[in-house]
């Protein structure tokens, strides 16, 4: 049986900085809600993303793919929600895009942290490529300590990374560029959110 080693983390970590970054639900929805409410709601909804992304991988670790694939209904009820709940925030986001940041009351913060967890819940999908990851990157036959070992290096890169990007995004110069583009912004933000959860809906 290979052991998994540091160069294993290493890999699986960067593989995670990228995933992060990249522009998708989670992404754009930390950075329209820093902007427009500002640090301490972003910081509050970059832990419940961190939380519920660490999740889906713990998930993965201990079977819950292998639980979809038995169950098809809990996959395709969860996706069915995920999907809406994308939808709708796109929905919204559309509807207040010309409102002015001043406008944009903060949620109370357990509400900032649930939208956090909501919005990465959103999508099934994140298990299958936790999942994928994992496979990919780590010898088979991980021990329960070794399975635990991963998940809370990703719950660490997460709580590093989330954080650090509310704080980049809620800066002056990048919330007085976003004020001057926010319909602009906001309307791409709702477009891309709103296919991701009709995609979602159709991708069988």
């Amino acid at each position: 049986m290979t052991t998994m080693t540091i160069a294993h983390l290493i890999a699986f970590n960067l593989t995670l900085f990228v995933a992060i970054v990249s522009p998708g639900p989670a992404f754009l929805f930390l950075l329209r809600t820093t902007l427009a409410n500002g640090r301490a709601t972003g910081l509050l909804t970059a832990l419940g993303l961190a939380t519920m992304a660490s999740g889906w991988t713990g998930l993965a670790l201990f079977g819950l793919d292998g639980i979809f694939k038995l169950f098809p209904w809990a996959y395709l009820t969860l996706k069915i929600v995920g999907a809406s709940y994308l939808i709708w925030i796109a929905i919204k986001t559309w509807q207040h895009a010309r409102a002015p940041v001043s406008e944009a009351v903060p949620p109370p913060a357990h509400r900032a942290y649930l939208s956090g967890l909501l919005v990465n819940l959103a999508n099934p999908k994140s298990v299958l490529f936790s999942a994928a990851v994992i496979v990919v990157i780590f010898p088979p036959g991980l021990t329960g300590a070794e399975k635990l070992i991963i998940y809370l290096n990703h719950f660490a890169v997460e709580l590093v990374v989330q954080p650090a990007l509310a704080l980049l995004l809620s800066t002056s110069l990048i919330r007085g560029r976003y004020i001057a583009l926010k319909p602009v912004f906001d309307r791409v933000a709702a477009s891309v959110l709103g296919t991701l959860g009709l995609r979602l809906l159709i991708d069988r």
